[in-house]
């Protein structure tokens, strides 16, 4: 029985060893996601070999949240991070990035992927002042509201996973091609409900939606902010009901992160419908959830502003 127990035991010390050897094989990458939209990116790229979190859910404002100590050990920990950048996170993610320690997700790291770095943006300022707002000298950071950009994106984001896990590259760039004919497929279907919304007239909360606009060639008449980040006045919700009762729009949206009071005011107003829209991915983990947050996008808009 001693030399059986003895024969057990080398067997179990034989495995460990062998799997703590080749424990990198079977490693995850750990992305953090700044907002969900690049969680579900990179849950859809990476498949199986990444485990995800995000630092803020679709019912948060990116601009204005804490970097808390949860939040802190999860930056520790990862591999990746994917952020929108231009300034968005600009009141966190510095102490952030200090208070981890973490070199892989440092400024200039492999791991450290600011999305607005990446593509045109919209909306740059040679000049900005606290007098205008909440604005971004660099551009508008809110780049995810334009599929063609997040195409690019993902093309990066898929590139900068072969880096730091080659043994998986071949895995990553199936799930990319993928998720490429998955949205071609998403717009051809919804072709024609895309050119209803072209020259469509509206008025939204917050100047977030610029890319959304350039893509839909929708005409963005107004904001419910008199300045970027400054909350509805009593004066100018005045002036646009003014403005709209004389030339009306189709809707007056806001994002779900953002209150509707102003909104639904400025609706009873003005005889305007009231549109709320998902401004990101809520159910980030999904399958597909990219490509379905903007089939759903792009329908709610057509229900709400096309007759």
């Amino acid at each position: 029985m001693n030399n059986i127990f003895k024969g057990s035991i080398s067997k179990f010390l034989l495995a460990t060893i062998l799997v703590a050897s080749n424990s990198s094989t079977f490693a995850a990458i750990n992305v953090l996601a700044c907002e969900p939209e690049w969680a579900a990116l990179a849950k859809q790229l990476g498949g199986n070999h990444v485990v995800v979190n995000s630092a803020t859910t679709a019912l948060q404002d990116p601009h204005h949240i804490q970097a808390r100590p949860r939040l802190i050990s999860k930056a520790r920990r990862a591999d990746m991070l994917i952020c929108s950048g231009a300034e968005l996170e600009i009141g966190w993610l510095p102490i952030l990035l200090k208070k981890s320690g973490n070199a892989k997700i440092q400024s200039q790291a492999i791991g450290h992927i600011m999305t607005a770095d990446h593509v045109e943006l919209l909306g740059k300022l040679e000049k900005v002042s606290r007098s205008m707002g909440d604005v971004h000298a660099a551009g508008n950071p809110h780049v995810h509201l334009d599929p063609r950009r997040m195409v690019l994106i993902a093309d990066l984001v898929t590139q900068r996973l072969a880096q730091i896990d080659p043994d998986n590259s071949e895995s990553y760039r199936n799930n990319n091609q993928s998720f490429k004919s998955d949205m071609t497929a998403m717009l051809e279907r919804m072709k024609a409900t895309v050119e209803s919304l072209r020259n469509k007239r509206w008025v939204v909360h917050h100047n977030n939606w610029i890319y959304l606009n350039d893509w839909l060639g929708l005409q963005q008449i107004a904001t419910l902010e008199p300045k970027p980040g400054v909350p509805p006045t009593t004066k100018h919700l005045a002036k646009l009901v003014s403005s709209l009762n004389e030339n009306p729009v189709r809707a007056i949206a806001y994002g779900s992160y953002q209150p509707k009071k102003a909104a639904n005011w400025l609706g009873k107003k003005t005889n305007t419908s009231v549109l709320a829209l998902q401004y990101t991915v809520i159910d980030w983990e999904k399958p597909n959830a990219i490509v379905s947050w903007y089939e759903s996008l792009i329908t709610s808009l057509a229900n709400a502003l096309v007759p």
